[in-house]
């Protein structure tokens, strides 16, 4: 090898070094490393004008900005904010859940909804959407959330195999195919390998992790919030809840949160039984913490009691929930909410009102309030700023993902969604790609305000498309500087020139990247070498391309590996020998099925 070869090796080694160790964010080394090649070469360049071997030069290093994998992920996030802001994926998950009579029976619930669902849209929003809603659901039926964390996250991922809009790793390595100038991937091309994979790995999940997962509460509880908010909510007239039960609402055993009364007219129904069924124009009177008064508020059939939320100049969908506690100099201090005029004072609405843990009685806008009471305000994103320093409130802060739902338009969300897996799946013949479907759907899910602009870019995760760019580049400084052809032909030497055992070890290599470093970086450094390594055996590169897809996504025993796994330790309560008691067998398992199924779909060798 070329000390060009060597030195990009060098720079790849050190890079995993930092990454394993987790002191610094993925995408600042990734681009470091990036950095250092592009700098080297310049100099190489300057000292030795005739030189041959090339490391990776400025628009090498800039072209993962365009590779249109990359490019597909980025509008992607565009088309889930507009379904995670009409609420669409949560509902349905909701609805799917249901009533479960054991551990077995909620996992079966879970697994299967979100395994489908996730072959459509991106698998980390999904978890995200998700979280909460199995959260409120493990405890309203007395199951440990560390039963069906892990067990979220693994089905997102096996569901994500199954498309190639399923996870970033898949919409990154067709990019890859199609920049080498072969024909696009058809939309349910790796779904060959990914279902068969994800039956086993439901299977497994279903037989394994009531056993293998721990009883184990999750590190952040509702119930150890000290405030207790009291808010009134109205039974829309024109929504779902009108002639449900409070039980098939979902407003009975909500987490932290509790329902005290109802006022129906003149009357007012205390102690309310799960069997009660709503009427219009309900209010009703819940008290809890302000995580589950936020979910509340994303309810479809439920709305604000009081009248001034229409009234205020912003749009709703664009306004946030704000916490903001009663200083002892402000001039609201002995003064009813009403009397504070807040629409009018402070382009806000008091939501809710939080006294010392308890409830406080008495209807909202008639609350008087006491220096130190917390109020949970509706208003504008720029409250929280405009008001930070006032001496009317000792604290003002927002509450993330507090945005009302769009719930109107959920049905037009989920059409557009479906719209576009049509077309990226009847649309090859004509020339349309994946890019070209999920850009009309993003922009149409703006046009049909599903979601807003400012909420679209908020959604957009730049650290995973910049390490994405990145980790495009050092694939290519190993192509450019042979690196890869040198490994790939070591790997061959290592399976004997069998292609079957090659692929048996490119799987395993892009697995253990995987599980050290991210699955997009894996993927794209194990593509250029199992590439060469096709063409140096004479076999057929896509079999290698649909494996490097699988290993890079099926990553289940570590946290790092893949993002969602990282997102439900927290609310799971998990620790990292968790992951490998129930992931490491289920990475062996993914690995004994893509390669035997491979072979079986795909002949490595034509002819």
């Amino acid at each position: 090898m070329s000390w060009e070869a060597w030195f990009v090796l060098l720079v790849i080694g050190a890079m995993f070094g930092f990454l394993v160790k987790g002191r610094h964010g993925p995408d600042l080394v990734i681009v470091a490393c990036v950095s250092v090649l592009v700098t080297v070469d310049v100099v190489a360049s300057i000292l030795s004008p005739n030189r041959k071997v090339a490391i990776l030069s400025t628009a090498d290093a800039a072209a993962g900005m365009s590779n249109e994998g990359m490019l597909t992920v980025a509008v992607m996030y565009v088309v889930v904010c507009g379904l995670t802001q009409t609420g669409a994926v949560g509902s349905i998950g909701a609805s799917l859940l249901g009533r479960p009579k054991s551990i077995l029976g909620a996992q079966l619930r879970l697994l299967l909804p979100v395994t489908t669902l996730s072959a459509f849209m991106n698998n980390t929003p999904l978890v995200a959407m998700f979280i909460p809603v199995v959260t409120d659901w493990a405890k309203k039926h007395r199951i440990s959330p560390s039963k069906l964390m892990l067990p979220l996250s693994y089905a997102a991922i096996l569901g994500g195999t199954c498309t190639l809009i399923g996870t970033s790793t898949n919409l990154v390595v067709s990019g890859l195919w199609q920049a080498s100038g072969r024909e696009p991937l058809h939309f349910f091309e790796i779904a060959w390998l990914g279902i068969p994979c994800a039956i086993v790995g439901t299977v497994y999940l279903l037989g394994a992790a009531r056993f293998l997962l721990p009883e184990r509460k999750p590190v952040l509880s509702l119930q150890e919030d000290p405030r207790s908010y009291t808010v009134e909510m109205l039974v829309d007239e024109r929504g779902p809840l009108v002639g449900k039960t409070i039980e098939e609402a979902g407003l009975r055993n909500l987490p932290g949160l509790y329902l005290a009364e109802i006022e129906r007219g003149d009357t007012t129904l205390v102690a309310v039984s799960p069997h009660e069924r709503l009427a219009a124009g309900d209010r009703l009177v819940l008290v809890g913490v302000v995580e589950s008064v936020v979910d509340l508020q994303k309810i479809r059939g439920l709305k604000p009691a009081t009248d001034q939320v229409v009234k205020l100049s912003e749009p709703r969908p664009n306004r946030l929930l704000v916490e903001a506690v009663v200083s002892n100099s402000s001039p609201l201090v002995g003064r009813t909410v009403k009397e504070g005029r807040f629409r009018s004072v402070y382009d806000a609405v008091v939501i809710a009102v939080a006294r010392e843990g308890r409830r406080v009685k008495g209807k909202i806008g008639e609350i008087r309030l006491a220096a130190g009471d917390t109020l949970l305000l509706e208003a504008p994103p720029e409250f929280a700023e405009r008001h930070r320093d006032s001496r009317d409130f000792f604290l003002v802060s927002p509450i993330p993902g507090s945005h009302p739902l769009r719930h109107e338009r959920a049905a037009v969300a989920l059409a557009i969604l479906a719209g576009m897996v049509l077309l990226a799946t009847f649309g090859e013949g004509v020339g349309i790609t994946m890019l070209h479907a999920a850009v009309i759907a993003a922009g149409l899910m703006l046009f049909a305000r599903c979601c807003t602009g400012p909420q679209a870019r908020r959604a957009v995760d730049w650290q995973v498309l910049i390490m994405i760019a990145a980790s495009l580049a050092m694939g290519k400084a190993l192509e450019n500087t042979g690196a890869a052809a040198t490994l790939a032909h070591y790997l061959i030497a290592t399976a004997g020139g069998d292609p079957w055992w090659t692929l048996l070890f490119v799987y395993g290599a892009t697995m253990l990247l995987t599980e050290l470093i991210t699955n997009n970086a894996a993927a794209a450094l194990v593509f250029p070498l199992a590439e060469a390594a096709a063409a140096e055996l004479g076999a057929d590169f896509k079999p290698f391309a649909l494996t490097i897809m699988m290993a890079a996504s099926a990553s289940f025993s570590t946290p790092i590996g893949y993002q969602t796994n990282l997102m439900v330790m927290g609310p799971g309560g998990y620790r990292t020998t968790d992951y490998l008691r129930l992931g490491l067998p289920l990475n062996l398992l993914m690995w004994i099925t893509t390669v035997t199924v491979v072979p079986m779909i795909f002949p490595l060798v034509s002819g």
